[in-house]
Protein backbone atom coordinates (compact mmCIF):
# COMPACT_ATOMS: atom_id res chain seq x y z
CA UNK A 1 0.00 0.00 0.00
CA UNK A 2 0.94 3.76 -0.74
CA UNK A 3 0.45 7.09 0.75
CA UNK A 4 1.06 10.41 -0.48
CA UNK A 5 0.68 13.14 1.15
CA UNK A 6 2.37 16.94 1.63
CA UNK A 7 0.08 18.45 -1.11
CA UNK A 8 -1.74 21.81 -0.48
CA UNK A 9 -2.63 25.04 -1.98
CA UNK A 10 0.93 27.61 -2.98
CA UNK A 11 1.22 30.48 -4.58
CA UNK A 12 3.50 30.63 -7.91
CA UNK A 13 6.86 30.19 -7.17
CA UNK A 14 6.42 28.31 -3.95
CA UNK A 15 7.40 25.12 -2.88
CA UNK A 16 5.95 21.99 -1.60
CA UNK A 17 7.57 18.79 -0.67
CA UNK A 18 5.33 15.61 -1.66
CA UNK A 19 6.12 12.10 0.31
CA UNK A 20 5.07 8.59 -0.46
CA UNK A 21 4.36 6.17 2.41
CA UNK A 22 4.94 1.98 2.03
CA UNK A 23 3.30 -0.16 3.91
CA UNK A 24 2.50 -4.29 3.74
CA UNK A 25 5.53 -4.75 1.58
CA UNK A 26 9.49 -3.28 0.89
CA UNK A 27 9.41 -1.45 -2.00
CA UNK A 28 13.26 -0.58 -2.02
CA UNK A 29 13.60 -3.38 -4.77
CA UNK A 30 11.00 -1.40 -6.99
CA UNK A 31 11.74 1.34 -9.45
CA UNK A 32 9.11 4.38 -7.74
CA UNK A 33 7.77 7.03 -9.37
CA UNK A 34 5.29 10.36 -9.42
CA UNK A 35 2.58 10.88 -12.02
CA UNK A 36 0.21 13.74 -11.86
CA UNK A 37 -3.94 14.17 -13.16
CA UNK A 38 -5.16 17.80 -13.87
CA UNK A 39 -9.18 17.96 -14.18
CA UNK A 40 -9.96 16.28 -17.77
CA UNK A 41 -6.95 15.07 -18.89
CA UNK A 42 -4.24 11.89 -18.95
CA UNK A 43 -2.24 10.73 -16.00
CA UNK A 44 1.00 12.27 -17.24
CA UNK A 45 4.69 10.74 -16.05
CA UNK A 46 6.57 13.49 -13.90
CA UNK A 47 9.52 11.84 -12.45
CA UNK A 48 11.15 8.15 -11.37
CA UNK A 49 14.03 6.36 -9.25
CA UNK A 50 15.58 3.73 -9.65
CA UNK A 51 15.79 1.51 -6.91
CA UNK A 52 18.89 2.21 -5.43
CA UNK A 53 18.40 5.89 -6.18
CA UNK A 54 20.91 5.78 -8.31
CA UNK A 55 19.20 7.13 -11.57
CA UNK A 56 16.58 9.73 -11.97
CA UNK A 57 14.21 10.63 -14.93
CA UNK A 58 12.04 13.37 -15.13
CA UNK A 59 9.63 15.06 -17.48
CA UNK A 60 10.92 17.82 -19.54
CA UNK A 61 8.14 19.83 -18.23
CA UNK A 62 9.50 19.76 -14.57
CA UNK A 63 13.15 19.27 -15.19
CA UNK A 64 14.99 21.73 -12.90
CA UNK A 65 12.03 22.23 -11.01
CA UNK A 66 11.88 19.18 -9.37
CA UNK A 67 13.51 16.25 -7.89
CA UNK A 68 12.58 12.77 -7.05
CA UNK A 69 14.47 10.76 -4.29
CA UNK A 70 13.94 8.09 -1.71
CA UNK A 71 14.71 6.52 1.58
CA UNK A 72 14.66 2.60 1.33
CA UNK A 73 15.18 2.39 5.27
CA UNK A 74 12.07 4.40 5.66
CA UNK A 75 10.47 2.86 2.87
CA UNK A 76 9.30 6.29 1.58
CA UNK A 77 9.66 8.60 -1.87
CA UNK A 78 9.81 12.09 -1.66
CA UNK A 79 9.20 14.56 -4.66
CA UNK A 80 10.60 18.22 -3.76
CA UNK A 81 8.80 20.30 -5.79
CA UNK A 82 10.06 24.24 -6.74
CA UNK A 83 9.22 27.04 -8.21
CA UNK A 84 5.62 25.66 -9.28
CA UNK A 85 3.88 27.12 -12.01
CA UNK A 86 -0.35 27.00 -12.22
CA UNK A 87 0.05 24.57 -14.76
CA UNK A 88 1.68 22.05 -12.34
CA UNK A 89 -2.14 22.12 -10.63
CA UNK A 90 -2.93 18.38 -10.32
CA UNK A 91 -3.44 15.77 -8.26
CA UNK A 92 -0.16 13.99 -7.74
CA UNK A 93 -0.03 9.78 -7.48
CA UNK A 94 2.90 7.68 -6.49
CA UNK A 95 3.90 4.43 -8.20
CA UNK A 96 5.70 1.57 -7.79
CA UNK A 97 7.03 -0.63 -10.57
CA UNK A 98 8.40 -4.34 -10.32
CA UNK A 99 11.02 -4.00 -12.53
CA UNK A 100 14.61 -2.38 -12.25
CA UNK A 101 13.99 0.17 -15.46
CA UNK A 102 11.48 3.06 -14.89
CA UNK A 103 8.73 3.88 -18.00
CA UNK A 104 6.69 7.03 -18.34
CA UNK A 105 3.56 4.69 -18.99
CA UNK A 106 1.25 4.58 -16.00
CA UNK A 107 0.01 0.94 -17.32
CA UNK A 108 3.40 -0.37 -16.29
CA UNK A 109 3.08 0.41 -12.43
CA UNK A 110 1.26 -2.21 -10.51
CA UNK A 111 0.89 -0.39 -7.39
CA UNK A 112 -0.69 3.23 -6.63
CA UNK A 113 -0.94 5.82 -3.98
CA UNK A 114 -4.65 7.30 -3.58
CA UNK A 115 -3.31 10.76 -4.94
CA UNK A 116 -2.43 13.96 -2.98
CA UNK A 117 -3.68 17.24 -4.57
CA UNK A 118 -1.59 19.83 -5.64
CA UNK A 119 -3.03 23.51 -6.15
CA UNK A 120 -0.71 26.68 -7.55
CA UNK A 121 -2.21 30.03 -7.83
CA UNK A 122 -0.94 32.66 -10.35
Amino acid sequence: QLQASGGGLVQAGGSLRLSCAASGRTFSSYTMAWFRQAPGKERDFVAAISWSAGSTYYADSVKGRFTISRDNAKNTLYLQMNSLKPEDTAVYYCAARVAKYYTNDPGDYNYWGQGTQVTVSS
